[in-house]
């Protein structure tokens, strides 16, 4: 069979299933519809791998660089333990600006352990969550880690954040000046916390739920937003954030990528990442973390 056509109903179909309220047989079977007109009959077991996340695939950095310190470390949630990856420079002569990196709805993962460790190459001490550490941690089903973070308490959650916060705050290693990046679950998460820690200097939401209108006056970071220009879902509440980000005479960047799908920095999915924007988009944020924790 030859290599199936992704179609952009395909992608809103694996969205809807990972976002919403379409379960997997559902799913397989809408998929199992349109690969019949787009790519011939049984395409759909072919093609739900190329929408979904690669673990093969997660590691771009490996865990043993000589160039960074990693480690799994456990600090102080807002009502229990928490447990991250930490990971720093190996050689950094002084302390360090200080960086959450939060996790998509599948929890953490490789692929965000390895983001966190492009960061730290950055220049930055890193620290990964795994918000899902009061239920245990997060599972190697994704299907489970989705539905586990889909049950989490919010109000528990959002301050199991600011305490991620107050714990980088106070590093050792780090400055004390601490930001915040975060991709699909976690991008709304950033833009939470925002509204959440004064403490937070600086927020970078990918493809992130915006916080209500009336929240936004609560935020003292500076903001950087990236969107997905074919994103509709999340995409249908820039506006409002954009009007309450003005009005509030907030420190705040939006860009939208054209053309491109939620989830476009996910290295690990063949379908919806875009090198292209996905390295535009890191480029800037790299520069803005750079000078927002100054």
């Amino acid at each position: 069979m030859n290599k199936p056509v992704i179609t952009q109903a395909m992608v809103d179909a694996y969205d809807e299933y990972t976002h919403l309220t379409l379960d997997r047989r559902r799913f397989m079977e809408r998929l199992t519809t349109l690969a019949g007109s787009a790519a011939g009959g049984g395409a759909a077991a072919a093609i739900a791998p190329m929408l979904a996340a690669n673990s093969a695939k997660a590691e771009m950095i490996a865990a043993t660089d000589e160039r960074l310190k990693g480690e799994d470390v456990t600090y102080p949630g807002a009502d229990g333990e928490m447990k991250g990856y930490l990971v720093r420079p190996a050689n950094a002569s002084g302390k360090l600006p200080a960086v959450i990196v939060i996790h998509e709805n599948r929890g953490l993962n490789p692929h965000i352990k390895d983001v966190a460790r492009r960061v730290a190459l950055d220049g930055f001490v890193a620290l990964a969550p795994d918000f899902l550490s009061p239920d245990g941690g997060t599972p190697s089903d994704e299907d489970k880690a989705r539905e586990m973070i889909g049950a989490l308490d919010a109000g528990k959650t959002n301050s199991n954040a600011v305490a991620t916060v107050t714990f980088l705050k106070g590093h050792p290693e780090s400055t004390g000046n601490v930001g915040a990046i975060g991709f699909c679950w976690g991008g709304g998460m950033v833009n939470r916390l925002a509204v959440n820690s004064a403490d937070l200097k600086a927020g970078v939401a990918y493809y992130g739920a915006q916080p209500k209108a009336e929240d936004v006056a609560k935020i003292k970071a500076a903001m950087l937003l990236h969107y997905a220009g074919l994103d509709e879902r999340i995409n249908a509440g820039i506006e409002a954030y954009r009007k309450a980000l003005t009005e509030n005479g907030k420190d705040a960047t939006i860009y939208v990528y054209d053309g491109v799908n939620h989830a476009f920095n996910n290295d690990t999915s063949a379908a919806r990442y875009d090198k292209a924007a996905a390295d535009l988009a890191w480029g800037r944020t790299i520069e803005f973390l750079k000078t927002k924790l100054a």
